[in-house]
């Protein structure tokens, strides 16, 4: 199996939690109940990760997380995303999403027309849900039509895609990313 290391670290909302191999990050843990909680999920999505200090590159992705929590306007859309084993249609649909700008939103309906039928926005949520890298991949700026705030499938749910928003300047309900 290759190598997969986790770090931990502080953030404006809680402890968040990264892990990361060779071909970039595995996954990102949006903060649970407490840092315990937050380091015992990230282990249970990867139980080979080893907690470790991170690289300078990996520690440059965590100050840029920790910045846009801050509410700073930080694009991470050049963070490196090991995507192997993602399926094609989640990678179509992250490749659009990775674009939003932070203070920004988009619905599943004009992704799915992005990507040539707006029949397709049920399974751009359904991709949404799978999302192994929250905030760096930033599913919380995918409202549902209408801008209705959707779902969130990260810990604390639409109350924490709300806030996620809110730090970005991005009310629920404005869609003005097309």
């Amino acid at each position: 199996m290759p190598e997969q290391n986790l770090a931990i670290f502080d953030t404006a909302i809680g402890h968040c939690a990264i892990v990361w191999g060779q071909g970039g990050l595995l996954g990102v843990q949006i903060p649970e109940a407490n840092e315990t909680a937050t380091r015992a999920r990230m282990m249970k999505r990867f139980p080979a990760a080893q907690e470790t200090a991170p690289t300078q590159e990996i520690q440059s992705v965590i100050d840029g997380i920790c910045a846009l929590l801050r509410g700073e306007r930080r694009d991470l859309v050049d963070v490196a995303i090991d995507d192997d084993g993602v399926p094609e249609f989640n990678k179509r649909v992250y490749a659009i999403v990775r674009k939003v700008p932070p203070g920004q939103t988009m619905t599943y309906g004009e992704i799915a027309e992005r990507l040539g039928d707006k029949a397709l926005a049920r399974a751009v949520g359904q991709a949404m849900g799978e999302n192994r890298c929250p905030i760096v991949m930033p599913c919380h700026r995918v409202l549902a039509a209408s801008g209705k705030t959707g779902g969130f499938s990260a810990p604390g749910g639409v109350t924490t895609k709300l806030k996620l928003l809110t730090i970005e300047g991005a009310p629920a309900g404005r869609t003005d990313f097309v």
